[in-house]
């Protein structure tokens, strides 16, 4: 991530949140980098092969998330957009171990 892109999450006391772009059936489970969104928002970019019934497309995209940093299943949740492709996800835990481990998926992209 260079220093002119920001960061698209936000670090909290008990983790932090991020900002997701997610495409449903898209083939494969998998990040895919950065995006800049029309209003100058940044998001990280996912796609699960999972369908958008009955959440399932989000409970993918926990898993995914929880099994790229290296954190339990039970500490990823969508905090809001439930239903819209942008959404925002809350990891609970140690705040810069998970934010150092975004780092790394993110420059690996």
């Amino acid at each position: 991530m260079s220093a002119a892109t920001a960061a698209p999450w936000t670090r909290s006391a008990g983790g932090l949140t991020l900002a997701v772009r997610l495409t449903p059936k898209g083939g494969r489970d998998a990040v895919d980098g950065l995006e800049t969104l029309a209003d100058g928002r940044v998001v990280l970019k996912a796609r699960v092969r999972a369908a958008p019934t009955d959440g399932e497309a989000n409970e993918a995209l926990c898993r995914l998330l929880a099994k790229m940093l290296g954190t339990p299943r039970s500490a990823v949740t969508i905090a809001s957009g439930t239903t819209a492709r942008i959404k925002r996800v809350a990891i609970a835990g140690e705040t810069e171990k998970i934010a150092a481990a975004l780092e790394r998926l993110v420059a690996a992209r």
